[in-house]
């Protein structure tokens, strides 16, 4: 029996993405183990300090490295609708940059 090599190369494909996909941490757990590990401070905390220094929406959260520094960057959307960007040191909890964002 002749199999098509079409459906060999696409079962193979297949075959990859999905044991890759499975085995590479989400940016969740890698977040969650460095907090638990107390190498970052933990989000909450980070937010619960800037909250009231900037009362506003929370568009989006990433936890960035940057020069061998973990970075909190928060996209905050304020009270008259302007679209501010916090990068927030991860580790002490100290305000890096502010700016608005385009």
């Amino acid at each position: 029996m002749k199999k098509d090599p079409i459906n060999i190369v696409t079962s193979i494909l297949f075959l990859i993405f999905f044991t890759s996909a499975s085995m590479a941490q989400s940016d969740h757990d890698v977040a969650k183990q460095l907090r638990d590990a107390k190498q970052i401070k933990p989000l909450e905390m980070i937010l619960q300090q800037y909250s009231k220094q900037y009362p506003s929406r929370i568009l989006e959260v990433e936890l960035e490295t940057e020069h061998e520094q973990f970075i909190y960057e928060i996209e905050l959307l304020d009270r008259q609708g302007i679209v501010w960007k916090l990068k927030i040191d991860a580790i002490k909890g100290t305000l890096l940059t502010k700016q608005k964002d385009d």
